[in-house]
């Protein structure tokens, strides 16, 4: 039953660290945005269609496009799929809790709507302790794609959050900022194979290291997404971002109108205050936990344009690449 003091609320957005709070809103079938190792996302029980629907109102995410379930922990998961494939438990056991996502077929209480319809669900384990904490709370898992209007950068601070979706959710719960700050790696498993829908904050080295086999990877284009974010629109930024620009293109604009987002190199040419850094020591964790805050700063900057450049197309360099082939405005890749 909807709490009707939160429902007069709905208009308001608090910022704070009461998990308590955070519980009784989303038992009352709102949403609540969390903190995550990897991106903030925004939270409602799994279970139930109606407090899902509240997630898509909120951001304007399309139905098609399914969402992660999180848990508390890998014994949870056997109450809502109806198999684990070996190499699941495999990797859950090094990479979970963390930024690795499983595709595993779904029992019936898992609501369609989550899933866009698949007959599998896309299940994680956070290892964000504040969250961690939020989850063992509850007696259902919350579904939490990241806590942003659809389609632009997603946030890696609760400020992020609030700049998005003020006046849309009741709560946003502050962990920090998140340490990753790229989303979850997926993994599907089908005939003994095992495959990379969304490449994220585990590298596809590490997995196949682990498991002991060459990973397929499937991470293209989608109109109907079988794992989030593989839609070919996705963190884009307001202002135009540009990938494998050439110098040329720099001619044409007045420094003051561009904005460049460097990986281990500045450019002197671009005026100080448009000069972002991913990583000034080419690291691509460094790189990987700044992306999408340097994103946003960029956007803001009030330049006309932003440059940057894929990283080298190796461990989290391959994430990040994703995530800026998905943002890009007129790409020459």
């Amino acid at each position: 039953m909807v709490d009707k003091n939160i429902e007069a609320k709905l208009m308001e957005t608090i910022v704070g660290n009461d998990i308590e709070n955070a519980v009784k809103i989303l038992k009352a079938g709102h949403p609540v945005a969390i903190p995550t190792e990897t991106v903030y996302g925004l939270a409602a029980n799994a279970l139930s269609s109606d407090a899902v629907l509240n997630i898509f109102k909120a951001k304007n995410r399309p139905h098609f496009n399914p969402l992660i379930i999180h848990l508390p922990d890998w014994d949870s998961v056997r109450k809502y799929v109806t198999e684990i494939p070996n190499e699941a438990e495999v990797l859950a056991q090094k990479f979970s809790p963390g930024p690795l996502t499983f595709l595993l077929e779904k029992k019936n209480i898992i609501p369609d709507l989550v899933t866009a319809g698949s007959s599998k669900v896309a299940v994680r384990i956070p290892a964000h302790p504040l969250t961690r904490q939020l989850l063992h709370l509850l007696d259902f898992p919350i579904a939490a794609p990241s806590a942003n209007p659809f389609g632009y950068v997603s946030p890696t601070t609760a400020q992020h959050v609030l700049e998005g979706l003020n006046g849309e959710i009741p709560y946003i719960l502050d962990g920090g900022p998140c340490q990753v700050g790229l989303e979850s790696t997926i993994v599907d498993f089908d005939n003994q194979q095992v495959i990379i829908r969304r490449k994220g904050g585990i590298a596809v080295e590490a997995i196949e290291e682990a498991i002991g086999k060459k990973v397929l990877i499937q991470t293209g284009v989608e109109e109907h997404p079988v794992a989030p974010g593989q839609l070919k629109s996705h963190y884009a930024t307001t202002t135009p971002l540009y990938v494998n620009w050439s110098e040329d293109m720099v001619a044409q604009f007045s420094p003051q109108k561009i904005a460049v987002i460097t990986f281990g190199k500045n450019i002197e040419d671009v005026t100080a205050e448009h000069r972002f850094q991913l990583s000034a020591n080419a690291d691509f964790e460094e790189a990987a936990k700044n992306l999408f805050a340097t994103m946003r700063k960029a956007d803001v900057c009030g330049a006309t344009i932003i440059l940057t450049r894929f990283l080298p197309e190796e461990g989290l360099g391959m994430a990040i690449n994703d995530r800026l082939r998905r943002a890009v405005h007129d790409s020459k890749d």
